[in-house]
């Protein structure tokens, strides 16, 4: 009987924390350097590159192993014309140190190093993804053959919100 009502009210608990965390007033906690994150991102579609590059740079203060920020900010950097270009370089080097599985950033560093005059890095990163096989492999391959992005603005490579 003891092992009856102990099952009981095990259970009790399970549905009554289930019922919790399904309930619209717990909210699961985000941490600030996903906030900033979450603000750059929606900054960076906006096309709003500086405010972006700002709050990615938070971001990576908060938390300098968030590879996705670092592939961000290195997105907004390029973006904001070739006296950023060896930064941005750095931080895409830097989020596929922290996650080498991770596609975006080859996808764009691809690009920059064909902003950068620098075809053969730009068809190594091409190689990584179409070993990887990512769909980025192709957009990657039209910036190659075509020296340039599509237009409008795709956000291929970019990080999406956490």
């Amino acid at each position: 009987m003891k092992a009856f009502t102990t099952t009981i009210a095990l259970i009790f608990i399970g549905v009554s924390m289930a019922a919790a965390a399904g309930s619209p007033s717990v909210k699961p906690s985000v941490s600030k350097d996903v906030q900033y994150y979450n603000t750059g991102v929606k900054l960076m579609l906006e096309k709003n590159f500086s405010k972006a590059e700002k709050q990615f740079r938070k971001a990576i203060d908060r938390n300098e192993r968030f590879a996705e920020a670092h592939n961000n900010l290195a997105y907004t950097l390029r973006k904001q014309g070739p006296g950023h270009y060896a930064e941005a370089l750095a931080h895409y080097n830097r989020a596929i140190e922290l996650k080498p599985n991770l596609a975006e950033p080859y996808m764009y560093r691809g690009v920059l190093h064909t902003q950068m005059g620098n075809p053969s890095l730009a068809l190594e990163d091409h190689g990584t993804l179409v070993s990887m096989n990512s769909p980025l492999a192709a957009e990657l391959q039209y910036v190659v053959e075509n020296g340039r992005e599509k237009e409008p603005e795709q956000f291929f490579g970019v990080s999406r919100k956490m």
